[in-house]
């Protein structure tokens, strides 16, 4: 199979896998949520570089990367809800109602981007 073809699939199969666990909600929500709890560790962009990022160990995981990108969301749902062990990630199951966490969700998906950057001219 070519590379197309398997990303094709593995796309198919997370938007599957995120419709059995109930797909995402609002993302405009997720994103004040992301800014309240979220953002000092993951960055504004997601890329795991906020300012408390640096004094951390392991460092906060990218949420743009190929390998969470790819991640179904009841994955990206779970880990959210129990946090991760041995990380700063906390479990949010006790702060955040199951809806806000999909609100979340929703708001991390919207800072992936597939496809080429965009081109910048030259300067003048």
């Amino acid at each position: 199979m070519t590379r197309t073809v398997l990303l094709l699939i593995l796309g198919m199969t997370t938007i599957l896998a995120g419709l059995a666990a109930g797909a995402p909600r609002n993302p405009e929500q997720g994103r004040m949520i992301y800014e309240e709890h979220c953002l000092r560790c993951h960055g504004s962009h997601g890329r795991g570089d906020g300012p408390d990022a640096p004094f951390l160990s392991p460092r906060p995981a990218s949420l743009i990367s190929a390998g969470t990108s790819a991640k179904p969301d009841a994955d990206l749902l779970a880990v959210i809800m129990n946090g991760k062990p041995r990380t700063a990630m906390p479990a949010w199951k006790e702060g955040l109602t199951e809806e806000q966490r999909r609100d979340v969700l929703a708001y991390i998906r919207t800072l992936i981007r597939f496809g080429p950057k965009p081109l910048t001219p030259p300067p003048p």
